[in-house]
């Protein structure tokens, strides 16, 4: 196997014309350059240069082998571009896995901040619910849905960002739309109306807490996804219950209000694979996930929601 550091006393030597004038260049002394020279001939089996006064010129093999160089020595420097430029962040790729709810809220000021500081980076965006089991179709970063302590797997490291309480979503003429909070059981006799087609984890977390206040809603209606749930409750249909992050954007004619004793809560994550996350874009996109989840405003009281206690 040919020796690039070789090849580039080699051409050096081409173009200067002689082994002095090559050491001066590189900074090596002629012994050096010699060297360097006898074993590449001996590594190639070729005559590659010969005696022309007191300089060298190429032979045929020699001429040929230098254009070869210069192409050679034109991917390494490349290719050694691409490797400071993938260490200090400034390309390649980075992919990031959400869920729904995170897309609208979270993921422009996300995508915003990477695109900012590295615009060489392409983004690889993925709409996900649930962790792969594969590790080979996992994402860089994945925003998740998890219990507090939550193992990712190994490879991965799991980074809280927020925890999101639920809150219900009533028509504005409902008999709780003045209130600010009320308590879980009192939405016991209402008709619900379900928002969330996986049957997941946060489908899970609510039917516990609703299972900790003495009942099991009854849900009349099921949509398969929050803006459609919403757009049920407006019609009048009947209320949802869903996290605060995902009411971020409420269509009119529906309020919110908070629920207490018990509040179902969901705890948000980003899992980072190991092999990414000291690299700066990965920093960057973990961060901007963390501003994002502790930058919005508390619910007012006026119902107008935006995402309490930092939702985003």
């Amino acid at each position: 196997m040919l020796d690039v550091h070789r090849l580039r006393v080699f051409r050096s030597v081409v173009a200067s014309g002689s082994v002095q004038a090559a050491a001066t260049n590189l900074g090596y002394t002629p012994s050096a350059v010699s060297q360097h020279l006898t074993a590449l001939q001996r590594e190639t089996g070729l005559t590659l240069l010969a005696k022309a006064g007191r300089g060298l010129r190429p032979t045929a093999a020699g001429h040929a082998l230098a254009a070869e160089a210069d192409r050679v020595l034109a991917r390494v420097g490349a290719a050694e571009s691409l490797i400071a430029d993938l260490r200090t962040g400034r390309t390649g790729t980075l992919s990031i896995a959400y869920f729904a709810s995170v897309g609208a809220a979270w993921m422009p000021h996300v995508v915003r901040s990477v695109l900012t500081g590295f615009p060489g980076v392409r983004l690889d965006l993925q709409l996900r619910e649930h962790i792969p089991d594969s590790r080979e179709e996992r994402a860089d970063l994945q925003v998740v849905v998890a219990g507090r302590g939550f193992d990712p797997g190994p490879g991965f490291t799991a980074h809280h960002l927020l925890d999101d309480p639920y809150v219900a979503v009533v028509p504005v003429g409902h008999r709780l739309a003045g209130r600010t909070e009320t308590d879980l059981v009192d939405l016991a006799d209402e008709r619900w109306v379900d928002n969330d087609f996986a049957r997941g984890w946060c489908r899970a977390n609510l039917l516990e807490a609703c299972t900790a206040a003495g009942f099991r809603p009854t849900f009349r209606v099921e949509a398969h996804d929050y803006r459609t749930a919403l757009a049920f409750v407006a019609a009048g249909i009947g209320l949802t219950v869903l996290p605060a992050l995902g009411a971020a954007h409420l269509p009119e004619g529906v309020t919110c209000v908070r629920l207490l004793r018990p509040t179902p809560t969901r705890s948000i994550h980003v899992v980072v694979h190991d092999a990414v996350e000291h690299t700066p874009a990965a920093r960057t996109a973990v961060a901007a996930l963390r501003d994002a989840a502790h930058s919005g405003p508390p619910l007012h009281a006026d119902h107008a929601l935006v995402a309490p206690d930092g939702a985003g």
